[in-house]
């Protein structure tokens, strides 16, 4: 079994747990982290590498690379997060989108958005993976699991929304 690392990044927008299985990034979500189980990133990469992607990122700048990742979810989730990936900073890209790369990947006629979005609600790794880029067909804010104003905030970093 893998050990869990487990610290806090404070970020203009709130703290930041960071989860690492010593490895890889294992986990980005908003909010503090309960029990955690490190207190410094020195001596595990992929959370030093997290913290300097974070550091650029609050910054205005642009992170020209990504931490190490392991998604530990379901085979279609892990797809679905891929495609997230190739989201440019500064740019969206809608669930039916991202619902018809699926369904021309997987061979079949159409994918449902709502599918697209369970899986994107599911990305464990926040912020690097950019599931905050996502939007309505109609260009709205929708569904954010830490929050739209959370989300919003993320897009105004981007400089995608004034």
């Amino acid at each position: 079994m893998r050990r869990s690392y487990l610290i806090q990044y404070n970020s203009p927008l709130g703290a930041l747990a960071l989860q690492s299985d010593g490895e890889y990034l294992t986990g980005v979500s908003f909010g503090s982290p309960v029990n955690a189980g490190y207190t410094s990133c020195a001596g595990i990469p992929a959370l030093e590498k997290t913290v300097f992607w974070l550091d650029i990122y609050f910054s205005g700048g642009i992170p020209d690379f990504k931490p190490p990742i392991r998604l530990n979810v379901t085979p279609f989730c892990k797809e679905v997060c891929g495609i997230l990936l190739t989201i440019p900073y500064g740019q969206t890209m809608t669930y039916g989108e991202i619902a018809k790369i699926t369904a021309v990947r997987r061979g079949i006629k159409r994918m449902s958005a709502q599918a697209i979005g369970g899986a994107v609600h599911r990305n464990p790794i926040a912020i690097i993976i950019p599931c905050h880029r996502v939007i309505g067909s109609d260009g709205s804010l929708t569904g954010y699991a830490a929050g739209l104003d959370i989300k919003e905030k993320l897009l105004k970093i981007e400089k995608i929304i004034n």
